[in-house]
Order: C-alpha cells, then structure tokens, then sequence
C-alpha cells in the first residue's frame, strides 16, 4: 500500500511552510542536485519565483518548456506567462558551442537563463532548475505563496555517457500503464534518457501485436505463480491465474509521455529463448510442436523458437508491429540463456547446421541472431542484445548488452562494436540491498548502494582508442520476486540515484573520499522522494561492521552510512549505552548490538553480530581464486571472521560466490596451533545453478613437518538449501599445525534436463571455523 493520503497531506503541508519563505538562505549543503554537475558554483544570493514570473524558450526547446510550465503549474499554483526573450525572467536559449546534451544554468537575483545547442541539453538544465526547487513542488497538493525561493547558482554541464539507462522487467510481473510512466518520469529527474521495457517472457508476452491476437488471449496469462523462493523446498504455487498487458493504445500512450519527458524507449522481444509464452500460444514455433503452458516459476526454459522459415516470418511480423509503436533506434531482442537441448535433437535444426556449414548450435544461434538483424536493419533500427550474441559470432551492426560480467564488453568494443555495461556485479536491482534478515525476498545476490557508485563502466581491458564505443550502463529491475509497485520502488532507489551519478557524472576517481558526499546528498534528496510517493529503501542509518586483525589481536570496527553519526553499542545483550569512538576488542565469542542516535533518540535500526572467536579467526587467508565481482562484498577475509552468512540466503558480504573455480584455500596460523575440527557451509540451489561440491580436502601442515591429509565426500540434503561440511580429528591424534590448506573440487558442468543444463556450477561458501 502506498502511505495514506492523511500522512501525506501533514507531510506536504509542514514542508510547505517550511520553504514558502520570501528570502532564501540557501548553503552549499541544502543544494542537492543529482547527478552532480560537472561544474557548480553557489552564489549568496536567490531568485524569487512569483505569479509575475516570465517565461521564453527557443520554439526547439519546446519540450522543456513545456516541462517547467507544467511543472511551475502543479507546484507552486500560477502558470509562466510567456513573453520576449529580452523581457523574460526564466530565458531557455540555444548557443551552438556547448556539447551534445550539455547545458549552462545561471541562476540570478533577477533572471534565470538556461543555455544549450540541442533540445536534449535544454532538457536537462530544466531538470537541474527543478531540483533547486521547493520538492513540495513535486505534489499537486499545494499552498499558494506569494514567492519561492531559488538559490542562485552557476552550473555547467554535460553526460559523460550517451546512454543512461534503467530497466523494468514485466513480464515476470505485470505493471500496469500508469506506472511505467511514474517509471519513466522518475528516470527523466536523474537525466537518464533510455528505458529498457522488458515485454516479452516466459512467464507473459505482455504486448499486443494484432497479427497474432493469442498472444496477448494465451500467452500474456499463466495459471498459477510461484510462491516463496524458487530455492524453496517444496516448492508452492498460489493457485491464481495471472496476467495483463498492453495495448497498442496503451504502448502509444506511453511512448507520447515518454517523449515529453525527454526518454527513448527500447522494447525488449526476447529470442531464441525465454519464449515460452509465446509457444504456448503458437506451439509451432517450438521444435517439439508440442503445446506446453505459460511458465508458472521462474528460470531458464527449453522451449525455445526453432530456426525455421514460419518462426522467421512470425518474429518478422512481430518485429515489424513493434517497430512502427516505439520511434527510437533500438529494437532489443534478447539473446540470453538459450538452452540448445531441443536444437540439439530437432532434425530441422541440424539438417539447417549441416546446410549452413555451421559448426555448432552456438553458430545456429549467431545465424539467427543476424537473421533478425538483418530484417531490423532494413527498417532503419538497431538491435541489441545480451551479451550471449557473441557466441558464435556476432552479427555485424549489433549492440552488446554486457550483463554477466565485463568481459562481453571487452570483447566487443575490442572488436570494435557498440556496448552497453549492465554486468550482475553492479547493475542488477533485484539483488539485496542490506543484509537485514527482514529485507523483502529477492532472487540473491548482495548490491549495497555504495558498490553502484564505485562502478566505473568502461572496463580497464579496453584500450583507449576503444573505448569510445562504451555507450554508457544500465540498471537492471527483475520482478521475479517484486509483485507490487511498492517492491519495485523498493529496490530501484535510491540506488538508481547512484547508478544516475555514474553514467552523467562519471565514476568518482576518488570514490572513498567522494561517496560520504554522495550519502550526504542523498540524505537532502529524500523529501523529494517523499513527495513523490516513491517506496524507496532508507538504509542511510544502517550500521555495518567489521573484524580486524592488527598485530595478533582481532577488534570490531562498527561505523553507519552516513558519516559523523552518534553510533551506540552493547556486548552481549546489555542495554545500548556505550558510545562508539574506537574498535571494540574481541578476545572470546562475542554479540555485538548497536544502533545510531540523533539528540539521545534513536533514529535508525538495530544492528547485531555475532562473533565465533574460534582458533583460525587471528590467522590469514589466501585463496588461489578471486571471487566473482558479484559475490565478493566481504572479500577472503569473509571466510575467516568468525562471522556466519545468512542461513535463508547467499546475498550478504559473508557468503563468497565462485563461478565454475576448483578452490584451494590456506590459512596460516601466528603460531603453532592444537585443532580438533575444520568445518565450513556450502549453499546449494540448484535451480540458481548453485551446487554444493562432491568432495572437501583438508591437509594439515603439522609442526613437526608432517603433511596430513583428510578428506570428506558431501551429500546435499534436499530439505536445506545450507550444507555443512566437517572434518573432525580424534583427540589422540597429533594436530598441531602451522596452516592448512583446504582443496574444494568446483561441482562440474550443471547436468542436461535442470536449470542452467551445460553452463560451469556455482560454488558458495561461508566461514571456516576451525575448533
């Protein structure tokens, strides 16, 4: 449910009273425009913007001033009056010499005038104004006063990337009309200019293409959705049929709004796969020719289209639809997670290999792939596609979209083709964003806010003359597990606050140093967010912690979001009373509680830890593998802090995810050490191509030179997705060691006929707790 009308109604009003005052006194602090500007000057004065205002835009900036005398109007209650540029107080001219989408902003006593050479610029300099603005203006539920102060500023500016994007899955999820266009709006106030609408999925075809009415009649509805999590045991469905979709009217409507917010839409038909719903409808597109339903859970599907003439012509006619709705370059078409196994026994497909000269069913894929473009190519637009478009070959004008990593988008831009980065490790909202054991469920992962703003997209294997061809980064928003608007919002801000930094500002160089700024910013930005309505995440008054070891000895270092917090703490359950002012020493197990405090009240959530002071916790860790970038938060050291992930889910700085890797890890001790047990935990879901490994090695590096070695075959138990693993030494036995070095063999290849069939397992682990 969104807040109540009552809370926000008192919230508008007092906020209202609190800016309607004539004279402004604005600092440096209170200016809080996101993305920053690449240049901003504060100057102590402001302008007072009044029913007397006047308004001049250049007929090409029609966009933007339309925008700002809308806005003016729902805000503050009077309209611009319009008038000569030589009489007007708010002028939007046009000066060639500023850069693509760049503009200039000067605030002054008397005057406001925005600079720019393209409509694009004049766009995004109102959208600056606006943010100097009351955020009371972003309600319509206003108080006329009789002047708003504007704090006066210089600022110019311009986007370090070309595309800055957010994306919005619907499939899994249906949203109705009117929120893709809050959606969109909300982009348009963070300067980005692409939306990404994800239509077409396994779970619902979400668009109406008229050539083909069972799409939207069949395909855009399934019988029942999973409940819980996919990794849950047993699974549970709600027995509810569910579905929607849009209209063309609908898509007309929402492109038409789009424009006015300075957005290009990019449609998403995916193909080969995640065409299930589509199949259901038309069961001839399949290989099989078997009807199958819409998917009721979520993942990876092997019915796929099959390469064949009558799929071609279905897609081209699909295609040609959607292209005359959506007026931008870019037609997306997929490309990801195509299981091959229906390719690999269709007759049609490998007499179509063999005709071909092809070499494999990746090569089969690149044809069709080109195949599309070719046809998409010839209606004056673009494809892009994920990064899986590579395999076998890419087709020649094609866009990669690099979400499993950067090294799509090296590839690419090395090979000289366009790039977008929207890698898991950095750009995927659905992943978990603090490690409250009450957060909302998502699929996993871990993307605190603060590794979004430390994200540079343009990968270091690029070399200079390349990179050119890095368009920008994306957002990415999967609904598996957000069924409501309110969960959406819940997870995009404010990380899409920071993601906005990164694409128009461009990735802090000192991003230690600049991101206590960054929080600080976003602190002041929240009330416009309230007035908005937005659900976003407040983890500004989080604690974390962490171990450190120094000198043999381990302390507890805790510290909140936001710099210069009164942080308060307790050991062991006592009442919350100490004062934080320097790591706390840890000697024995350990429960750690604290909180952060404003004026002796608390103002932020309870924070806890538990600390095993077990026999490796003051060693040192080396691993013969990084962890994948997307499951590293807590770096080596997560495996030897005597702190345990979470038992409900792998998404926290705890858990370290490796990708197809055979691990050996050796832990030092300072000195000799007497040790009876060596345990660990493992993850295992399966359906998240996450394999607990067959087998765990221990070999013992005995004072007395001696190498022992021990070892334990595992054997997941299908009731729990947490796996334990021990080795456990008699009390007779000599193990006094100096180090050990753990050997876990990585699962294998993930078997046909389940969930990521041919693609390397996923191994996760969790503390080593050696007793």
């Amino acid at each position: 449910m969104k807040r109540t009308n009552m809370l926000r109604i008192l919230f508008v009003f007092f906020l209202i009273i609190s800016c309607q005052q004539k004279d402004g006194n604005h600092s440096k602090n209170s200016i809080a425009i996101i993305p920053q500007p690449q240049e901003i000057e504060i100057i102590d004065t402001h302008f007072s913007l009044d029913q007397n205002t006047t308004l001049f835009y250049e007929k090409e900036f029609e966009t933007a001033g339309a925008f700002l005398k809308k806005y003016i109007k729902k805000g503050a209650g009077f309209e611009l009056q319009a008038t000569g540029k030589d009489y007007a107080h708010i002028v939007i001219s046009k000066v060639d010499s500023l850069p693509t989408e760049g503009y200039s902003l000067e605030v002054a006593k008397n005057t406001i005038s925005i600079k720019s050479s393209d409509a694009n610029g004049a766009f995004w300099g109102v959208q600056s104004l606006r943010q100097l603005m009351p955020h009371t203006f972003e309600t319509d539920t206003h108080i006329i006063a009789d002047s708003y102060s504007i704090p006066a500023v210089t600022i110019k500016d311009a986007p370090q990337f070309s595309y800055r994007g957010m994306h919005l899955d619907v499939g899994r999820h249906f949203f109705d009309k009117e929120f893709i266009k809050e959606y969109i709006a909300h982009l348009s106030m963070l300067k980005m200019n692409y939306f990404h609408w994800h239509l077409t999925e396994d779970q619902g075809w979400r668009i109406e293409i008229k050539q083909y009415p069972d799409l939207t009649n069949k395909g855009a509805y399934r019988e029942e959705t999973l409940l819980g999590h996919y990794s849950d045991h047993p699974q549970e469905f709600d027995g509810k049929r569910y579905g929607g979709y849009y209209t063309q009217e609908d898509v007309k409507e929402v492109v038409a709004f789009a424009a006015t917010q300075n957005v290009t839409i990019i449609p998403e038909i995916e193909m080969p796969g995640h065409a299930q719903a589509a199949i259901s409808a038309y069961p001839e597109l399949g290989c099989t020719g078997k009807e199958v339903p819409v998917a009721t859970k979520w993942g990876v599907f092997e019915d796929i289209y099959c390469p064949k003439p009558e799929t071609f012509t279905f897609l081209k006619n699909v295609l040609a639809e959607v292209m005359e709705l959506f007026p931008g370059t870019y037609i997306h078409i997929g490309g990801d997670e195509a299981p091959k196994a229906h390719w690999k026994h269709c007759g049609n497909c490998q007499q179509l290999i063999s005709d071909l000269g092809l070499k494999d069913e990746h090569e089969l894929q690149s044809h069709f792939i080109k195949e599309i473009e070719t046809y998409v190519n010839s209606k004056g637009k673009k494809i892009i596609g994920w990064d899986e478009i590579l395999e076998g070959g890419l087709a020649p004008n094609a866009t990669v979209m690099s979400w499993r990593g950067i090294e799509g988008a090296v590839q690419a831009a090395n090979e000289g083709h366009d790039v977008i980065l929207t890698p898991t490790s950095h750009a995927y909202f659905d992943y978990y964003q603090a490690e409250h054991e009450d957060e909302p469920l998502a699929i996993g992962g871990f993307l605190p806010l603060q590794k979004i703003y430390n994200f540079d997209p343009i990968p270091e294997d690029i070399p200079s003359n390349k990179q050119h061809h890095v368009l920008g980064a994306q957002g990415n928003v999967w609904t598996e597990y957000m069924p409501t608007t309110d969960q959406v919002e819940y997870m995009a801000f404010p990380r899409m606050l920071a993601m906005s930094e990164v694409v128009w500002k461009g990735p802090s160089t000192h991003p230690d140093a600049d991101y206590p700024n960054f929080l600080a910013k976003v602190e002041s930005f929240l009330p416009r967010l309230q007035a908005l309505d937005i659900n976003y995440a407040n983890h500004l008054y989080d604690i974390s912690g962490k171990v450190i070891k120094e000198e043999g000895s381990v302390f507890y270092s805790l510290e909140s979001a936001l710099s210069n917090q009164d942080i308060r703490f307790s050991i062991d359950s006592t009442a919350i009373s100490q004062k934080y002012v320097s790591p706390i020493p840890i000697t024995e197990n350990t429960r750690i509680t604290a909180a952060v405090y404003k004026n002796d009240s608390l103002i932020g959530r309870h924070f806890s830890e538990n600390i095993q002071f077990h026999k490796g916790i003051q060693g040192s860790i080396t691993i013969n593998k990084e962890p994948h970038p997307a499951y590293s938060a807590g770096g080596k050291e997560a495996l030897l802090n005597g702190i345990s992930g979470s038992d409900s889910r792998y998404g926290d700085k705890e858990w370290l995810g490796f990708w197809g890797d055979n691990l050996e890890i050796t832990i030092d001790f300072p000195k000799p050490t007497k040790i009876s047990n060596v345990a660990t935990r493992f993850y295992n879901a399966p359906g998240q191509w996450i394999y607990t490994p067959k087998e765990m090695r221990v070999d013992l590096y005995l004072e007395n030179g001696v190498k022992m070695i021990n070892g334990t075959n595992i054997t997941p138990k299908t009731e729990s997705n947490v796996q334990r693993a021990a080795i456990k030494y008699h009390e007779k036995q000599e193990t006094i060691v100096t180090k050990l070095t753990i050997k876990i063999p990585n699962y294998g290849t993930i078997p046909e006929g389940v969930q990521g069939a041919g693609n390397k397992a996923w191994t996760f682990i969790d503390e080593i707790i050696i007793e």
